[in-house]
């Protein structure tokens, strides 16, 4: 599936032992500090020599899609972006970062669009003035719109060439009947096609969201939080606040399992992909630390049923399974690929059994701690330089608009006991609340 982000960082290093010194889970001294207009500004001064990454965060994806045939145009901006402002023409723009050597780029969510950038540290004050004159500045002409409109069409054409992402919007349809998360954050195919007479629209989405209310400044690197600040209060402070708020579809109860089929026109290994409905994000209850430990311990390549399924029996070639953290109530979801279609059936109840497993007992207290102790080792490996900071920091910030939320979680996942996977596991992995998506391709 295309999803992303907490997953590496909730199930790593978020579960320290309780030993003292106690130590956090996010290990870096960070400023949070709120700007006048809502702009929220977070510093990490790190002691890797020299190099600054920048995330700009965007509470905005395709959640905030709401209204019919507008699909799609939270990635449409990630694209339109970069088509430049009068003081920083695309051409210009470019130039900028090529001279200062910086890695530029940008990503979509559900939940949220993140522009990132790697460079020197000397260039910290260009990159803050530059970004900034892109957020309040950006500007583009009607064949500019029309021409980005039809890059995000070809992206669509590419990307669905794959039976991936056919199977996440299958998926997301079937499970969400009135929530924005049924649909991609690509969109459906049919908004994207009319797009390009949508340059209206898009000025009034543009509006709505690229506020300084939804928008979080990540500083990661080798850099000094007052110097920071200032620079941001130069060139961000004059932003102006808006007053737009989206209202987004509540889902209604699930009352009965789900089901959908994808026939593909080619030959492919068959997949099946099945969800449960959750709760949204949260680190003040035990349920997305006890969905993520239980993704780990029932579907990792370290389980039982990856022996099975794939080193043992040979049915499967790709296992996995996440709790995607969301904003709203989302999905619990294992990706199974088969082999062979006969085995569709086989597969799916080694994982229904599985899952029985997590519902009918306790798992063992020692398997859990070493679950703990592996991915603890994972996370720290993995914060090893400035742009990983910044990028874990970002997902965070989607979440809850802070990096302490990581600290927070980091509680509950110390004091989570086998007992409390149990209750969550028969909380959700219930029938009525299930959703199965296959597909099988052409006979070779």
């Amino acid at each position: 599936m295309i999803k992303r982000m907490l997953l590496a960082v909730s199930l790593t290093g978020l579960l320290a032992a309780a030993a003292p010194p106690k130590q956090k889970a996010f290990p870096y001294t960070y400023d949070q500090h709120d700007l006048n207009n809502g702009l929220r500004l977070i510093t990490v001064p790190t002691s890797f020599p020299n190099v600054v990454a920048l995330y700009i965060v965007v509470q905005v994806g395709s959640r905030n899609e709401v209204e019919p045939g507008k699909t799609g145009f939270a990635h449409f901006f990630e694209h339109m972006m970069f088509r430049g402002t009068k003081a920083y023409p695309p051409e210009k723009f470019q130039d900028t970062l090529q001279q200062a050597g910086a890695a530029n780029n940008a990503f979509t969510s559900d939940d949220l669009t993140a522009y990132h950038t790697t460079f020197s540290k000397q260039d910290l004050e260009v990159m803050l003035r530059m970004e900034a004159d892109r957020f309040q500045n950006l500007e583009y002409a009607l064949p500019a719109f029309q021409t980005e409109a039809l890059a995000v069409l070809g992206e669509y054409n590419k990307n669905s060439a794959a039976p991936e992402l056919r199977i996440d919007e299958v998926l997301a349809e079937t499970a969400f009947k009135k929530h924005t998360y049924s649909h991609t954050t690509l969109g459906y195919l049919a908004d994207i096609k009319d797009m390009p007479n949508q340059y209206a629209y898009s000025k009034e989405f543009f509006n709505r969201f690229y506020r300084p209310e939804y928008t979080t400044i990540v500083v990661v690197g080798d850099v000094q939080i007052e110097p920071v600040r200032t620079l941001v209060k130069k060139y961000w402070s004059g932003w102006k606040r808006g007053a737009y708020q989206s209202i987004i579809p509540v889902e209604p109860p699930q009352e009965s399992p789900r089901a959908a089929h994808i026939e593909w026109p080619t030959p492919t290994l068959p997949y099946s992909v099945m969800a449960f409905r959750v709760p949204a994000y949260t680190d003040t209850e035990k349920d997305s630390a006890a969905l993520d430990l239980i993704a780990a311990l029932g579907f990792s390549r370290n389980s039982p049923l990856y022996k099975t399924l794939v080193l043992d029996k040979q049915q499967v070639d790709s296992l996995q399974a996440s709790y995607s953290n969301h904003v709203d109530p989302y999905l619990f979801t294992i990706v199974s690929r088969v082999k062979k279609n006969e085995d569709l059936p086989a597969v799916e109840e080694a994982v229904l059994s599985t899952l029985a497993n997590f519902k009918d007992s306790p798992v063992a207290a020692e398997r859990l701690n070493r679950v703990r102790r592996n991915l603890r080792y994972t996370m720290a490996r993995g914060l090893d330089n400035s742009e990983a900071i910044a990028s874990t920091v970002a997902q965070a910030v989607a979440l809850r608009r802070t990096p302490e939320t990581l600290n927070r979680i980091a509680e509950m996942y110390e004091s989570l006991t086998p007992q409390d996977l149990l209750e969550v596991a028969r909380r959700y992995f219930m029938e009525n609340n299930r959703t199965i998506v296959t597909l099988t391709g052409a006979p070779k």
